[in-house]
């Protein structure tokens, strides 16, 4: 098996997966948090201005306050307490209006919150495994995905993902048929779970691409991770078969967004369709 170069190159300018649950519940817990900081500070205005209003009232009963009438600009203490009463019913109505705003925002956004649980139950059962293998999906690792980088990001960790191609499957399918294949390709499945830790995910993202998201795990400890498949020699339907594969790793950078480190991923697998042209490919040996 040729290891093609792990890439740490810079970030390609692009936008987070669309329909990433974990995403969108991450900015929607940001925009409840936001929210209830400004119902904080309607209740704190509410209150300085039921205060100031209340203090209005009281001086307008102190009738020495309004001795020079004759004035154009001086006022009365009814009219003052006119004036007052008028500004309250006009904050009034903006502040039923605000918490109107406000409870229409938290309850979209809670009703997204409760599709996003619906999601992870949904991938949590087995709709998010692929039924060949028995592996995750591509769905499943998307949105896990999300979650393994805000641990790393918190735990200041390291993340990596491995991908494995498997050389010329066609022609293998094709040559041993494709009851053969599907049991190759589940023994495959076994020894990626035996290898993998307790943290780590294995997925099947196609018909010959597979991924392994491998939490607190340095680029330096990917090789050490996929030396434990051993030789990919097989007996299956009582054929002898012997796979080929290419692997390729990428780490997580600080500031990436799960497509950032699946579009790298996808860059390896390119890099091996390029590199099978020139026959660069070898079989998986032990170190």
């Amino acid at each position: 098996m040729q290891s093609l170069l792990g890439l740490r190159s810079s970030k390609p300018n692009s936008s987070p997966l669309e329909g990433l649950g974990t995403l969108r519940a991450q900015q929607a817990e940001a925009i409840l948090r936001q929210l209830s900081r400004r119902e904080w500070w309607l209740w704190l205005s509410a209150f300085f201005v039921t205060a100031l209003s209340a203090v209005g009232f009281l001086l307008s009963a102190f009738q020495s306050l309004f001795l020079h009438s004759e004035h154009f600009y001086e006022i009365r203490a009814d009219q003052a307490r006119w004036g007052i009463m008028c500004l309250l019913i006009l904050f009034n109505g903006w502040l039923v209006f605000r918490q109107w705003t406000f409870r229409r925002i938290r309850k979209q956004f809670l009703g997204e919150g409760a599709a996003t649980e619906a999601d992870a139950a949904q991938f949590s059962e087995p709709a998010g495994l692929d039924p060949a293998t028995g592996l995750y999906n591509r769905a499943f690792i998307e949105q896990q995905l999300g979650k393994e980088i805000v641990r790393a990001k918190r735990q200041n960790s390291a993340l990596s993902l491995a991908t494995i191609h498997l050389d010329d499957f066609q022609e293998i399918n094709k040559l041993y048929g494709a009851s053969a294949t599907d049991l190759a390709l589940k023994e495959l499945a076994r020894r990626l779970r035996k290898a993998c830790r307790g943290s780590d995910y294995a997925a099947r993202l196609a018909a010959d691409d597979f991924l392994l998201v491998l939490p607190e795990c340095g680029l330096g400890e990917v090789k050490l991770v996929l030396n434990r498949l051993g030789s990919l020699e097989m007996t299956c339907s009582g054929r002898q078969m012997s796979l080929t594969c290419t692997t390729g790793w990428v780490d997580y950078q600080p500031g990436d967004m799960p497509s950032d480190l699946l579009k790298r991923a996808a860059q390896i697998l390119h890099l091996y369709e390029t590199a099978a042209k020139d026959s660069f490919s070898t079989t998986l040996a032990p170190h």
